[in-house]
């Protein structure tokens, strides 16, 4: 199966190229990016040059790329409303679009609006959209070819708490989530706030308190719920390239024990979660280029509060590797293949 990555130029495009260029049932037959149009991918990602042969990144049309008859699946790594510009025809096409912005992840064109700072780019394509979290979404999802892909955050805050909330073990009142992302979370800029002076040896809490991932956050709880979820979350910038931790507070139903049933069996034939036993903190280095995520949790008596700690990579588990493995299982292949 021939496969595109459209805006290939930024840490989640690389992280497509890197995997897709060794999955061992596709064949990455076309990289776009506007900026680097004309260049050789080995020249631009010499790391991947004994995998990429002779491929060029190409200026990016989408009618062009939408009358492909070549390519199967479009992977989108573009900024958000950007993407719409080619999700859009492709969709139209009859292509199968896996898109890593934000475009398609919220079910309401007013809360984009605010917090995206535009109108939405194409709300008549709302409702194909599908939102998936692998081990979380419904079997359905796989009849659909427009998918949205889960941002970082709430992904590594879903497979942790998103089980709990369903079999009713926390409260869906009250909840407080710190996360701490690694640098790349940003994207591929020059600011300051990003230069390595800056960052080395330093952390900070940012974009307080409606950081743009919280209505995607809690709109996904309250599916998982069934009840109104608003929580308060404080994401902080970390000195690393790669990783997200994320602690959750959440006022116990149960006992510690019901937890761990619960997640065991909730996770029990899912390769990328890992459960770890209470006690245990997850550790981001741990996960650093896999598509795995670690959770566990431990009860505090005296707050009667439930502390759940998560760690995925951010560009792959958070990005890249998600949407691959979205591909695998839609397509039938492994749901591990190309991916650690």
């Amino acid at each position: 199966m021939k496969t595109a990555i459209i805006g290939a130029s930024g840490y989640s495009g690389e992280e497509l190229v890197r995997i897709l260029s060794t999955h061992p049932d596709v064949t990455l037959a076309a990289v776009t990016s506007r900026s680097l149009a004309g260049q050789k991918v080995a020249d631009v990602m010499p790391a991947l040059r004994h995998k990429v042969g002779e491929l060029e990144f190409t200026a990016s049309d989408p009618a062009e790329l939408a009358a492909s008859s070549e390519i199967d699946v479009f992977f989108l790594a573009l900024p958000h409303g950007v993407a719409s510009e080619f999700a859009d025809p492709l969709y139209q096409a009859g292509k199968t679009v896996i898109d890593l912005s934000a475009d398609f992840r919220l079910g309401s064109t007013r809360i984009y609006e605010e917090y995206y700072g535009q109108p939405h780019p194409a709300p008549h394509l709302l409702e194909a959209a599908q939102y998936v979290v692998p081990e979380l979404a419904d079997e359905k999802w796989k009849s659909t070819s427009l998918i949205a892909c889960p941002g970082c955050y709430p992904t590594s805050i879903q497979i942790a708490l998103a089980p709990l909330l369903k079999a009713g073990l926390v409260s869906p009142k009250g909840i407080v989530i710190n996360s701490c992302s690694a640098v790349s979370g940003a994207g591929r800029k020059v600011a300051e706030d990003f230069i390595f002076c800056e960052r080395n040896e330093s952390m900070k809490a940012y974009a307080l308190p409606t950081h743009r991932h919280v209505p995607e956050i809690e709109e996904q709880l309250e599916k998982a719920a069934f009840a109104d979820c608003i929580v308060q979350f404080s994401p902080h910038l970390a000195p690393m390239s790669r990783g997200i931790v994320t602690t959750i507070v959440a006022k116990a139903k149960t006992g510690i024990e019901q937890l761990y049933a619960t997640w065991d069996k909730a996770y029990a034939d899912k390769p990328f979660v890992a459960v770890l036993p209470s006690g245990t903190f997850p550790d981001t280095k741990n996960v650093k280029g896999t598509n795995r995520a670690d959770i566990a949790a431990v009860y505090d008596p005296r707050t009667d509060n439930f502390v759940i700690s998560s760690v995925i990579d951010n560009l792959v588990k958070g990005a890249s590797g998600q949407a691959v493995q979205i591909m695998n299982l839609k397509f039938g292949f492994e749901e591990t293949a190309g991916l650690l």
